[in-house]
């Protein structure tokens, strides 16, 4: 009896011992957790876990998925984002928004509902701005312009010229005033213009179903910040590494003059038009600026201070604030076109005992001066030459001396 209960312990401990032995460790006997792939289920077992791939642009079309945005060095009036999937996303200071899609990429879904839709390639632009007409062409994308309201023989820049004579870029009347059947029959749908847009003109476009980007670059307050506008349209017409390179040719002159001590020189800037009116920059204006940023003073720099562009003034106020200047920059294109010394005294004849004048500095801005933008640091180069020439210079880029 003894031995048959002995056995019977036995078996049962046998029992006890097998049913340890096939249970999973560290588990309490549960049933073990399915094996973690960290990847797709048909991955090949390798022994180690698999990457996952990286997405490809297609698998972000129709939907914004925030990159980068842009970097900007002095411009305040306008932002860029980059969307992946090659969507990018401007905004302007007056609340426009643009959104550039790729092209063969869908508009996405969450897009803002107020922006303009523009899908690459962009082309067919009517530009009625000189200044963004200089930018577009400085990153060789000249030929997604087929409108200007500037006739031919207004245009200095070469390669609009021989634009508008080859029948590439057409001439569509004024700013104020374009041909609106030419601009139907054209299918432009976006149309670059400056603020000087008028109601009536942007009603119009309204009607045509004709979108409106307002240029804005004459509000930067810096002004290599007017040629960094430049990389606006690079982003809209898909050059974004070329308008680049026009912008750090630019600031490469500011750069290079920051390094330099002042010249202690002042400069007078101003025009006499036709009728006899006379008009100088403000303080703050632009050229103002590009005056202090070569190393001068400007000579009225109590005029408008905190003001942009220009303001009447009588011969007598001007002459006891400007007669001391060391230099004078005529705006040429503006102030009757003087061909000579004698030309510009004999529009008033208090100008013959400024200093500039008694000294041989007198200089003129070239005709293109305001038209091209996208040289703004070079013609910054060209102040700082102006005051550094001796009197055998005559003929400076941008700036050239009235004798």
């Amino acid at each position: 009896m003894k031995r048959k209960i002995l056995s019977v312990l036995l078996a049962a401990l046998m029992l006890l011992l097998i049913a340890a032995c096939s249970s999973p460790a560290g588990n309490g006997g549960e049933d073990p957790e399915p094996p973690q792939t960290g990847g797709r289920q048909d991955a090949p077992d390798r022994g180690e876990q698999q990457p996952d791939r990286e997405p490809a642009e297609e698998d972000y079309d129709g939907r914004l998925v925030f990159d980068r945005s842009m970097e900007l060095s002095y411009a305040k009036c306008f932002s860029l984002d980059y969307y992946k999937g090659g969507y990018k996303l401007a905004s302007t200071s007056d609340g426009t928004k643009i959104l550039i899609v790729p092209e063969g990429m869908s508009v996405p879904a969450d897009a803002p509902e107020d922006a303009i839709v523009l899908r690459q390639p962009v082309n067919n632009l009517l530009v009625a701005s000189t200044p963004v007409t200089s930018l577009i062409n400085a990153f060789g994308a000249l030929d997604a312009i087929s409108l200007t309201t500037t006739e031919l023989d207004s245009w200095y820049i070469d390669e609009v010229k021989a634009a508008m004579e080859a029948g590439k870029i057409a001439f569509l009347g004024s700013s104020k005033e374009p041909d609106y059947e030419l601009l139907a029959a054209s299918g432009s749908k976006l149309a670059i213009y400056n603020a000087m847009l008028t109601e009536d003109v942007a009603a119009q476009f309204d009607t045509l179903g004709i979108d409106v980007l307002l240029d804005l670059s004459s509000e930067e307050e810096h002004p290599l910040g007017r040629v960094e506008w430049v990389k606006l349209y690079g982003a809209i017409l898909g050059k974004e590494a070329e308008a680049q390179a026009v912008f750090d040719a630019q600031a490469s002159f500011i750069d290079e003059l920051a390094k330099k001590e002042k010249t202690g020189k002042s400069v007078a800037i101003f025009y006499i038009t036709s009728s006899g009116t006379l008009s100088t920059r403000n303080a703050g204006d632009y050229m103002a600026k590009m005056v202090e940023l070569a190393g001068g003073d400007y000579a009225l720099s109590d005029v408008g201070v905190g003001e942009t562009s220009t303001v009447k003034m009588e011969y007598e106020a001007f002459y006891d604030k400007a007669k001391d200047a060391d230099y004078i920059v005529y705006i040429w294109s503006m102030g009757g076109r003087p061909e000579t010394l004698s030309d510009f005294l004999a529009r008033a004849d208090i100008l013959a005992d400024m200093k500039a004048v008694r000294e041989g500095n007198v200089w003129c801005t070239t005709p293109d001066f305001f038209q091209i933008q996208n040289t703004i640091g070079s013609m910054v180069n060209d102040i700082r030459l102006m005051m550094e020439a001796d009197g055998d210079l005559d003929e400076l880029t941008y700036l050239w001396r009235l004798k």
